[in-house]
């Protein structure tokens, strides 16, 4: 199984970016996926995760209404478009796949399978 970050960068305060999440190895229109985010100094937060058709998306608060999660079953490709973006988004972000209990999830360690990550960094 492998997951495949990509479309990370460096914006200003406010701006926008799209990442992407290539994923091979696995029934990806079958599999739930999340995306998670880790500071330095800080544990991985849950910021969004989704269900296998698309229909049922959940949010962290902190990124509710700015962050939004889709995915392309075609093209086995998970995506977080982020917009309004401000410095406490700087981070790595990581995709997931796979929770343990078939359902989207927030929670860190119900994932099976992880991306190496791809960083983004909100300039003031």
């Amino acid at each position: 199984v492998q997951l495949v970050e990509s479309g990370g960068g460096t914006v200003q305060t406010g701006g926008t970016l799209r990442v992407s999440c290539k994923v091979s190895g696995l029934r990806f229109d079958d599999t739930p996926m999340g995306w998670f985010r880790q500071s330095p100094g800080k544990g991985r937060e849950g910021v969004a995760c989704i269900n296998w058709t698309g229909g049922v998306t959940y949010y962290a608060d902190s990124v509710k209404g700015r962050f939004t999660i889709s995915r392309d079953n075609a093209k086995n490709t998970l995506y977080l478009q982020m917009n309004d973006l401000q410095p406490e988004d700087t981070a790595i972000y990581y995709c997931a796949a796979d929770p343990s209990n078939g359902f989207p999830s927030l929670v860190e360690y119900e994932y099976a399978y992880w991306g190496q990550g791809t960083q983004v960094t909100v300039s003031s």
